[in-house]
């Protein structure tokens, strides 16, 4: 078991709202043992001051965590302030520990790259676990630093890039609703699959986090990593087992067979929108543009809808639709697989509904659409039914089960080197054509369903 988990950008929204509460969540589990949790940040504050500030964050986002486990967590928290790219401030961190440590990178992309090499310069951490956010890397090039970095120093099994998608149930559940189901893996291929859709909408709106997200924008912050991972999959094929190698070669070949869109194909194959001022239930909500941070002149796109292509055996010609957007009339988290109709149809109603496989990510449910007889003509007509199955809450969340993973030291769940590589191959010529203004950013107001798009 790791001796101490250190979290880089500790007095950020990331720490407070999701790891906190993770590691109060493995505790209550019986699955967190005693233990130095330290937080390093430029900021100047007294270990009293940290822990209280957190305890009160963590007390708004998960008030429903046991008050007692809350504050057991909270007390075993120490802080140290620190510039995080200066070698001589982290080795003073680092170096304490006698045993294997997890630094986490709580931290702006923009800095990961000098925070790995001081990093890399402290002999004590290449026996550490190393865990970096989303996104790594800000396009394959500076991925591909990264990764020559993190080769340089560590043994790529104690590197975590997290993914937290890959820590939800139903996402893994995917797995065995195909792999433990003859019916269904015996139609997952071209011929019986008409289209897929990844779908992550959502009604909050930039929600006080303009410092990340109006230099991201939602193309890096959704699909290159999250919406791609979902894509790996639905459309991997069966892997020899679910360890770590062989689960995540098998999500690689996918990468590796997404068509790169040449600029004709990105501008009749993508979508980009920012939303304006607009209703969603009983909020109004200000434009984009006016919004506290924002810098209007970036053009950051808060809507990606992008069209892609898997070019093998068994996908060739299917269309899989990955669409995010922010301040949307609804949530719509879910995977839609679609299936392509009968040949020949017996019944006078011309046009049934199309079979579907829905699978929500949030809450959790599976739904199957089916074609039966209708109750009013049955010989003549066809009316849909709907099978579903709810799953009960999982008992951690996607980031305490990705850090117990940490801890455990398995990285099936974490993003590879090349994996990440592989993603930045497939969405930087769409990044650059919008930056060059070869899609046009379209305007939707808040509370509708977002801009006219491609279907």
């Amino acid at each position: 078991m790791l001796e101490r988990f250190i979290i880089l950008g500790a007095t950020g929204d990331l720490t407070a709202r999701y790891l906190l509460p993770a590691l109060v969540e493995l505790r209550q589990q019986g699955l967190l043992p005693d233990g130095i949790w330290i937080g390093v940040g430029r900021e100047a504050m007294t270990n009293e001051e940290f822990r209280k500030s957190l305890a009160n964050r963590l007390a708004e986002h998960r008030p429903d965590l046991p008050e007692a486990t809350r504050e057991e967590v909270v007390s075993w928290l120490e802080y140290r302030q620190a510039d995080v790219t200066n070698h001589h401030d982290l080795q003073a961190i680092i170096g304490q520990a006698t045993g294997q440590s997890a630094v986490y990178l709580a931290l702006p992309p923009a800095v990961h790259e000098p925070v790995l090499k001081t990093l890399a310069s402290i002999p004590m951490c290449q026996h550490s676990r190393i865990v970096i956010e989303k996104p790594f890397g800000q396009d394959l090039a500076s991925a591909k630093r990264l990764n020559g970095i993190i080769r340089s120093a560590f043994a790529e099994s104690t590197v975590f890039r997290m993914d937290h998608f890959l820590g939800m149930q139903t996402v893994q559940n995917i797995l065995g609703l195909r792999f433990g189901n003859r019916v269904f893996e015996y139609l997952w291929n071209r011929e019986h699959i008409e289209r897929v859709e990844i779908v992550w909408d959502e009604t909050v709106a930039l929600e006080g986090r303009a410092g990340y997200y109006d230099a991201t924008g939602a193309l890096r912050d959704m699909v290159q990593n999250h919406l791609l991972q979902l894509l790996c999959v639905v459309a991997m094929e069966v892997p020899v087992s679910l360890d770590e190698r062989d689960f995540r070669d098998r999500k690689v070949d996918v990468l590796r067979a997404v068509r790169r869109l040449t600029p004709e194909e990105i501008v009749t194959n993508t979508t980009r929108g920012r939303y304006t001022a607009g209703q969603i239930g009983e909020r109004r909500v200000p434009s984009y543009v006016e919004e506290e941070g924002v810098d209007p002149g970036r053009g950051t796109e808060t809507f990606a809808q992008v069209r892609l292509f898997v070019d093998n055996w068994r996908w060739a010609g299917v269309p899989f639709v990955l669409r995010t957007g922010k301040a949307l009339a609804r949530d719509r988290h879910e995977v839609m697989v679609v299936f392509r109709p009968v040949p020949h149809l017996a019944f006078s109603q011309g046009h049934p509904r199309p079979n579907y496989l829905r699978l929500r990510l949030n809450p959790d449910r599976v739904e199957l659409g089916l074609n039966l007889n209708g109750l009013s003509a049955p010989l003549d007509q066809l009316d849909q039914a709907k099978l579903a199955a709810d799953f009960p809450p999982q008992e951690l969340s996607a980031y305490a089960r990705l850090l117990l993973d940490v801890f455990e030291g398995n990285a099936v769940l974490s993003i590879r080197g090349d994996e990440a590589e592989e993603s930045w191959r497939i969405v930087e010529p769409i990044q650059r054509a919008w930056a060059e203004g070869a899609v046009p950013l379209l305007e939707y107001p808040a509370g509708s369903t977002g801009p006219d798009f491609k279907q």
